[in-house]
């Protein structure tokens, strides 16, 4: 219950920091102050006094970090897992052993075709594949 009270205060930190941090006014340093040009005081732009709104910035960006940070702490302390209430999948059978051929002649029950297996993949090729050519033959 508590968790989620802080979730909610830190969605509020989140949405007041990002609201005060779109109220303020540019310092004044553009891209003009930063090359050079323009009438800029300092290497970054002119710089006044703290104003409220930079002090309130301050105080929420200091929230939201703090909030970040307890959040992670009490997140690491559940004991649950999302996969808890899930049963394991399947485990894959194991494929039973190969049975060794029987030819008609030593087993005459045996039929005179067999089937092919199941999967084609492992079914070893009919023909052997063609032989690599050889050197040429001298003429």
């Amino acid at each position: 219950m508590l968790y989620y009270l802080i979730v909610i205060l830190y969605v509020f930190v989140c949405l007041i920091l990002l609201a005060v941090i779109l109220l303020q006014q540019g310092k004044g340093g553009d891209m003009a102050s930063a090359f050079g040009g323009g009438n800029s005081q300092a290497a970054f732009g002119a710089r006044g006094g703290a104003t409220l709104l930079s002090k309130i910035t301050a105080g929420f960006a200091a929230l939201f970090v703090i909030g970040a940070m307890v959040l992670a702490i009490m997140g690491q302390r559940s004991s649950g897992s999302i996969m808890s209430g899930t049963a394991a999948p399947p485990r894959p059978a194991s494929a039973p052993a190969p049975a060794t051929p029987t030819s008609p002649a030593t087993n005459p029950a045996a039929p005179a075709a067999q089937e092919p297996p199941a999967n084609p993949a492992t079914q070893a090729p009919a023909t052997p594949p063609p032989a690599a050519p050889s050197a040429p033959e001298a003429r």
